[in-house]
C-alpha cells in the first residue's frame, strides 16, 4: 500500500514551484497540456492546440516520433547509463563525429551537457581556459550584450542582459560588459529577414577594447538572433563586423545557437546562413528534438588543440557534468539527426520559410501591432503595451491565443513564434488566423 505522506494527491497545483512562471496567476487559471502528436498538443480536457513554438523552440521534427521512441527503448534495453569520466561508451564518440561532419569549417569537437544553460557555461570556461593555455591569463573578461538571453547559470545570466533575469541575483560575475542589443524600429520596422540598418553596432566591441583593452579580453558571447527577448534578427552584416573585430583582438566569439541550431533559419546552424564561423558554438533544444536533456557545445580545431598540452596524463578541462553524453541521450540526438537527414527537414524549413514570412506580415494591420520581424520559421510580433501595465497585453494575448488554439511564447509585449519545421501550409494559415483573432481580442 502507498504510504499516505507519497500518495499522489489529484487536482493538486501547489507543491510544484513552476519555472519563469507567474505561479499564483498560473494556478488559478491552469493551462495544462496532457500529450502531443506532431504539431499539435491537446489539453487533459481533450481540447486541441497547434503547437505555434515547436515546445520551447526545441520539438523541430514535431512530437511523438516514433523513431526517436524506438531508438531510446534500444538504448535502454542495452544499457543505461554510461559516464563519461575517464571513461566512455560509442554512442557518444559517434553523434560526436556526426555532429563534427554536420558542422561548418572546422567545428569539429563536441562537448556534451545537458541543457542550454550548461551549454553556456561550459563555453564560457572553455574560452577562459584557452586563454590561459596560451599565455593569455589576463584575458578574463566576458562579453555579452543587451537583451540577450543565454540560459540561468551565473555564467549565462551575467553574459545575458534581459534585466528580469538578472536583478534578482545581485552582483553576479565580475569582470562582465555588454555590447548593445541591435533592435531599431525607428529605422528597421516590420523589417522582412535581416534589417538594413545596425551594422555599426558591432563597432562598439572596438569601444570596449579601447575601455578595458584587449588583454583582459577573453570572449564575446551572442545570440546570432536573439530568441527569448522577441527574435531580433542580427543586421546585415553584423556579424560578419563583429567577427572581423574578434579575429583583430584575439578574442574568441561565441554563438549561442541554442534556438538557432538544427534548422530553424533553413540551414543545419546560424553560421551556415550567415556565413560567420564562431570558434564556440552552444546547443541544445533541436539537437534531441527535446526527448531527452541534452546540450552542447561546438568548439573549433585551434581552440581543442590548444588545450591538449601539458603531460598525456593531467586532465586538461576541470569541468562537466555527470549526465554528459547520456546514453539515451546520445540515442536519441542520432535518431534526430536520422530524422533531419531522411526528411529534409532543414530544407523544408528554408522552402516555407517565405510563405511563413507573409503570414507573419500580413498581421502589420491587426490591432496595436508596431513590429514585426522574421527569419527562417520565427518571428517576433510588438504589440503596443497599455499604459502603466508593461506585459499585460502580450500575456492577454498570450491567454487568448491559447483559449483559441495557438500556443505562443510571450515576452512583456511580444509575441514569438516558431512553430516545428514539420508544419504543414494550412497549418500555418491557422497559426497567422488565430493569431490575428487574439491580437484583436486582447486589444
Amino acid at each position: 500500500m502507498t504510504p499516505a505522506s507519497t500518495a499522489p494527491v489529484a487536482n493538486n497545483l501547489d507543491a510544484f514551484f513552476m519555472p519563469f512562471t507567474a505561479n499564483r496567476q498560473f494556478k488559478k487559471n491552469p493551462r495544462l497540456l496532457a500529450r502531443a502528436k506532431g504539431v499539435h498538443y491537446w489539453t487533459p480536457e481533450g481540447r486541441r492546440i497547434i503547437d505555434g513554438t515547436a515546445g520551447l523552440w526545441c520539438v523541430n521534427a514535431g512530437h511523438g516520433r516514433e523513431e526517436i521512441k524506438a531508438a531510446i527503448a534500444r538504448q535502454l534495453d542495452e544499457m543505461d547509463y554510461a559516464p563519461s569520466f575517464q571513461m566512455g561508451h560509442p554512442k557518444s564518440f559517434e553523434l560526436a563525429a556526426r555532429h563534427a561532419a554536420l558542422l561548418p569549417g572546422d567545428l569539429n569537437h563536441a562537448f556534451y551537457c545537458n541543457s542550454g544553460s550548461e551549454a553556456v557555461d561550459s563555453a564560457l570556461k572553455i574560452a577562459l581556459a584557452w586563454q590561459r593555455a596560451r599565455g593569455q591569463g589576463t584575458r578574463t573578461r566576458l562579453i555579452g550584450r543587451e537583451r540577450g538571453y543565454h540560459g540561468v547559470g551565473f555564467g549565462g545570466i551575467s553574459v545575458g542582459g534581459m534585466v528580469n533575469n538578472r536583478k534578482q541575483w545581485g552582483v553576479m560575475l565580475p569582470g562582465v560588459d555588454h555590447l548593445p542589443h541591435t533592435h531599431n524600429p525607428a529605422r528597421n520596422a516590420f523589417s522582412r529577414g535581416l534589417p538594413q540598418h545596425g551594422a555599426e553596432l558591432a563597432d562598439e566591441l572596438e569601444r570596449l577594447v579601447a575601455l578595458h583593452d584587449a588583454s583582459t579580453i577573453a570572449a564575446v558571447i551572442v545570440e546570432p538572433c536573439a530568441g527569448s527577448t522577441g527574435f531580433l534578427p542580427p543586421p546585415q552584416g553584423y556579424l560578419q563586423r563583429l567577427r572581423e573585430i574578434c579575429d583583430r583582438h584575439g578574442i574568441l566569439l561565441i554563438f549561442d545557437e541554442v534556438i538557432t541550431g538544427f534548422g530553424r533559419l533553413g540551414t543545419a546552424f546560424a553560421a551556415d546562413f550567415f556565413g560567420v564561423i564562431p570558434d564556440l558554438m552552444t546547443v541544445a533544444k533541436g539537437i534531441s528534438n527535446a526527448t531527452v536533456p541534452m546540450g552542447g557545445v561546438f568548439v573549433r580545431k585551434h581552440v581543442y588543440d590548444g588545450l591538449m598540452s601539458g603531460p598525456e596524463n593531467v586532465i586538461e578541462l576541470f569541468h562537466g557534468y555527470t549526465y554528459s553524453a547520456h546514453p539515451l541521450a546520445c540515442a536519441a540526438a542520432s535518431a534526430v539527426l536520422d530524422i533531419y537527414r531522411d526528411e529534409g527537414l532543414f530544407e523544408r524549413a528554408r522552402e516555407l520559410s517565405s510563405y511563413w514570412e507573409d503570414g507573419l506580415h500580413s498581421l502589420k494591420d491587426a490591432p496595436g501591432v508596431t513590429d514585426i520581424r522574421n527569419l527562417g520559421l520565427a518571428g517576433g510580433i510588438d504589440l503596443d503595451g497599455r499604459k502603466g501595465a508593461p506585459g499585460a497585453r502580450g500575456y492577454d494575448t498570450f491567454v487568448k491565443a491559447f483559449e483559441l488554439g495557438l500556443m505562443v511564447r510571450q515576452s512583456t509585449d511580444t509575441i514569438a513564434m516558431s512553430p516545428p519545421l514539420v508544419i504543414e501550409r494550412g497549418q500555418i494559415d491557422e497559426i497567422i488566423d488565430i493569431a490575428r483573432k487574439a491580437i484583436a481580442q486582447a486589444a
